[in-house]
């Protein structure tokens, strides 16, 4: 069966749904996981029976993997359309007879279209990180000392003149020393930014950054866990072999926490509940009450249980945040400041009571979720001690069209946003002109 321009997208786009990882559907179809790789980026062509092993592990039906799907075509092409925005003026009335007469300009077409769609992801995350990177900006610092400590030295060497030996012998082993300074900033920045496991990025990731990766890589759900399970021993191996002291204290406590939230609302439980919700979605404060868990601590079991489609972010009374878990399509700054209007920093101001909002997201292929915020409040020092809050947001993609209505829009930040006129910008975009 030939493989159609589309496929390895398709095929890769429904993994990323159903939460799978790369080297999961590898291992279950007999191949590896580069190979997988190179099936989903459209560069290697699929035998029949890998493509119906793939279609299997992936509840797909064959018949939507097949040379000319036509309504996966024109879906794609609705959404090609849609992310355009208003004033592109295709004519949405002949989108068949162009995708009929013409599969191939559809097909490059839909594939500039996610190509563009990845590169504007791709400035964020580089502009989110080249604005607030922490490790970033120390590793800068340290290359320009090095440099002007060089740049010093070798002027004094190359002053005209007699230097005393004892002298210049010290100024060139200071010259060493500065250039192998120079040398392993440079190496470590590199790697920093070619986010090569190979080269220890881990080693200079924040420890933040790298709790959230291994729980990514967990499928954000640890099953051990849960009642009944194995127990955080079995967990603890994998704490150790974080490569920061800084992440493996964050994730024994994120351990300590996640047992004592499993043991009061155990994911049976907590999966009844989602079945019997309403269509609006499960309610937190209801379930908080029953279980005897904050409400913070009931966002993140609905947000961490298996197969959950909601983002969640958690944020501390300064409006940093400690938690990001991204929902598809709505992208989470990992160092600078986020869109000042999401509902969780309503919520802040207003402890104990929901901010639940609709919002749709800017720019390219915008998408409408569902949100609710809620911050707890809390007294670890009794009457008369410090008050901490802590914020958390919810976020539900919602299917079907973008329209209007009474949505919020958001970005991620200011710096990488593009909507005009909006009343809580901070900075200018560097997305392009703003009205």
């Amino acid at each position: 069966m030939p493989m159609s321009a589309l496929t390895g997208t398709r095929l890769r786009e429904r993994r990323l749904a159903l939460g799978l990882r790369q080297a999961d559907v590898a291992r279950e179809t007999g191949v590896s996981a580069s190979y997988l790789n190179l099936i989903e980026h459209n560069r290697r062509r699929v035998t029949p029976d890998l493509l119906e092993a793939l279609a299997g592990v992936l509840g797909m039906p064959l018949a939507a993997l097949r040379e000319g799907a036509g309504g996966s075509l024109l879906q794609d092409l609705r959404a090609a359309v849609a992310a355009a925005g208003e004033g592109s003026g295709a004519e949405l009335d002949r989108v068949e007879e162009f995708a009929g007469r013409f599969p191939g300009w559809a097909a490059a077409l839909i594939a500039l279209e996610r190509r563009a769609a990845g590169l504007e992801r791709a400035v964020e995350a580089l502009n989110d990180r080249m604005t607030h990177d922490p490790h970033l900006s120390a590793s800068l610092h340290e290359m320009l000392s090095a440099v002007s400590s060089v740049r010093s030295t070798a002027e004094i060497l190359a002053e005209p003149g007699e230097i005393a030996p004892e002298w210049r012998e010290r100024f060139q082993r200071n010259l060493f020393a500065d250039s192998e300074r120079l040398a392993a900033g440079s190496e470590a920045l590199v790697a920093y930014l070619d986010g090569s496991e190979q080269a220890g990025v881990q080693g200079i990731a924040a420890p933040q950054e790298e709790l959230e990766a291994w729980l990514a890589e967990r499928g954000w759900h640890l099953p051990e866990l849960e009642p009944g399970g194995a127990g955080p021993e079995a967990v603890l191996g994998e704490v150790a072999g974080l490569v920061s002291g800084g992440a493996r204290v964050l994730a024994r406590d994120w351990v300590a926490r996640a047992v004592e939230e499993a043991a009061a609302l155990p994911l049976a439980v907590l999966e009844a509940e989602v079945a019997q919700a309403a269509p609006a979605g499960p309610d937190p404060l209801r379930i908080a009450q029953a279980a005897g868990l904050s409400v913070v601590a009931v966002m993140r079991r609905l947000a961490l249980r298996p197969g959950a489609a909601a983002g969640l972010v958690v944020c501390d009374g300064s409006g940093t945040m400690v938690f990001r878990k991204p929902a598809e399509g709505f992208a989470v700054p990992r160092f600078g400041a986020a869109c000042p209007l999401w509902p969780i920093f309503a919520a802040l101001g207003r402890p104990g009571s929901p901010v639940l909002a609709d919002l749709v997201t800017v720019g390219r292929g915008a998408r409408r979720f569902r949100a609710l915020a809620w911050c707890d409040l809390r007294h670890p020092e009794g009457l008369g001690g410090v008050e901490l809050r802590e914020a958390a947001m919810l976020v539900w993609p919602v299917e079907g069209a973008v329209t209007g209505g009474m949505a919020v829009q958001v970005g991620t930040s200011c710096r990488v946003c593009a909507r005009a006129g909006c009343p809580a910008r901070r900075e200018p975009s560097i997305m392009g002109e703003l009205e």
